[in-house]
């Protein structure tokens, strides 16, 4: 008798199966375009920009499946490293909704709400880009309005003001493990100059790597998680 498969068997199958149809489609776009139009670029550029590029994402990709995996699940990873805006999007929405669902990741009930959260999420995402693709011409005065230099500052802090929101949220439940991993960026960011956007994916895992070994520390010497120690301990 064939052995059924567990949820979380079910999600790696169905994972890799979807995440490899859609590596295929995005790697085969560009190569239809050159068929369509009898055009290739220009390989020489093409390749010196590939060399100079793809290190990093590599580096990054590398260094994103290790940290994000564990905070928001194996079926919530599959779907976001494919629609991608894990650091803006998905992970925030996954660790939303494990809080609000009251769950821990990493348990079965954990992945079936993060799963759900992630592809909720991304679904309305596409919804909101296909709605904004058919109604740009409509709003296009707006467009042009938004894009002034009167109300640029406001699209400027759109992104720390979410993140604002969330830090409020997570750092104060426990704010002695926060305090670390917040002092090292601000530092960095402030008094190294090439740190700035593009960089941020580098340093989430170098932020989760001190917040791990803060928190072994901190631990240890029992100033937190004294909740979950044994009495007599």
């Amino acid at each position: 008798m064939k052995k059924e498969r567990s949820f979380i068997e079910n999600l790696h199958v169905w994972g890799k199966t979807w995440g490899i149809v859609a590596a295929v489609a995005i790697i085969s776009f560009p190569f239809l375009l050159m068929i369509i139009y009898q055009s290739g670029p220009n390989w020489k550029g093409l390749i010196n920009g590939f060399l100079a590029v793809v290190p990093m994402f590599w580096a990054v990709g590398t260094i994103e499946i290790f940290t994000y995996i564990p905070m928001i699940g194996v079926g919530a990873s599959y779907l976001s490293f494919v629609t991608g805006n894990i650091t803006n999007l998905k992970a925030p929405v996954a660790m939303t909704a494990l809080e609000n669902a009251k769950v821990k990741a990493g348990t079965e009930e954990g992945e079936v709400i993060t799963t759900i959260a992630v592809a909720v999420s991304s679904i309305v995402t596409t919804l909101i880009i296909v709605v904004g693709v058919i109604l740009i011409v409509l709003i296009k005065p707006v467009g042009d309005f938004l894009q002034s230099e009167a109300i640029a500052p406001v699209f400027n802090n759109v992104l720390p003001a979410l993140f604002g929101g969330l830090a409020v949220v997570y750092v104060s439940k426990n704010w002695k493990l926060a305090l670390a991993p917040m002092m090292l960026m601000l530092v960095l960011f402030i008094f190294i100059p090439f740190l700035n956007a593009s960089t941020v994916g580098i340093m989430v895992p170098v932020g989760a790597v001190l917040t791990i070994l803060v928190a072994c520390l901190l631990y240890k010497r029992g100033i937190i998680g004294t909740q979950y120690r044994k009495k007599g301990e």
